[in-house]
């Protein structure tokens, strides 16, 4: 059985830059999914096909949801790229990484066996820096709504300010844990049962982490759209 690490392992440098297995597979996905909205782009008629009619089904479910929260569609439109973004992302990444060759295949130096690819939300890194673009750039598009001397001024007042402040840290660092802990956790699970009991065995747990995948994505996503409405909620009002 493979060694469990909680850190993702190092493949090689790149222009002086460590890549590790969760970093080679995010990009991959980001590749796949860049490559993906371009070829929408170029398809995307008036009298949309079958895969075009199927992602504004989705995108129309999701302005649905959003408006029930911003209440809007004006600022829901707005908003999407984000939520939209970051849901599609992580769902994405969370899925490739269970995927038979993840984990299976890897590279041999010094004795050693590295996996090739790894989950990228089992990297507490990657966690953190999609934490930390939401978090951000929940307070910049709260910047932009309510004007910069408007927004920033709840984090001077004289008691609830510096509570105010320490709090966006405190979402980066629950949104990272919360992130990570969960698909870090699949992870082991299926490597566990998968040793211990393979072929058809470990097949509903298969099923039950593209769930938890689906529903991580989801919580993660309307989070960062609950804190857009908070940081613009003079707007929507």
């Amino acid at each position: 059985m493979h060694e469990i690490s909680i850190k993702a392992e190092k493949l090689f440098d790149f222009l002086g830059i460590p890549v590790t297995n969760a970093l080679l597979l995010s990009t991959v996905v980001t590749l796949i999914l860049v490559s993906f909205g371009f070829y929408l782009r170029k398809k995307n008629t008036l009298a949309p096909g079958r895969v075009q009619n199927f992602i504004e089904f989705l995108l129309e479910k999701l302005l649905n949801l959003m408006d029930s929260v911003l209440g809007s569609r004006e600022i829901s439109e707005r908003y999407l790229p984000l939520i939209a973004t970051i849901f599609t992302f992580i769902v994405v990444s969370n899925w490739f990484g269970l995927l038979p060759v993840v984990g299976s295949v890897g590279i041999v130096d010094k004795e050693h066996w590295t996996p090739l690819f790894r989950s990228p939300a089992a990297d507490l890194n990657f966690t953190l820096a999609i934490a930390t673009i939401s978090v951000f750039g929940v307070n910049l598009l709260g910047a932009m709504s309510l004007g910069t001397k408007k927004y920033f001024s709840r984090f001077f007042t004289s008691v609830v300010g510096p509570l105010e402040f320490f709090s966006e840290f405190i979402k980066i660092i629950s949104f990272s844990f919360r992130l990570f802990g969960n698909v870090f956790a699949g992870e082991v699970l299926l490597i566990i049962v998968g040793f211990l009991i393979p072929y058809f065995v470990p097949l509903p747990f298969l099923f039950l982490e593209l769930f938890v995948g689906f529903i991580q994505a989801f919580i993660f996503s309307m989070l960062t759209l609950v804190f857009v409405a908070m940081a613009v909620k003079e707007e929507a009002h």
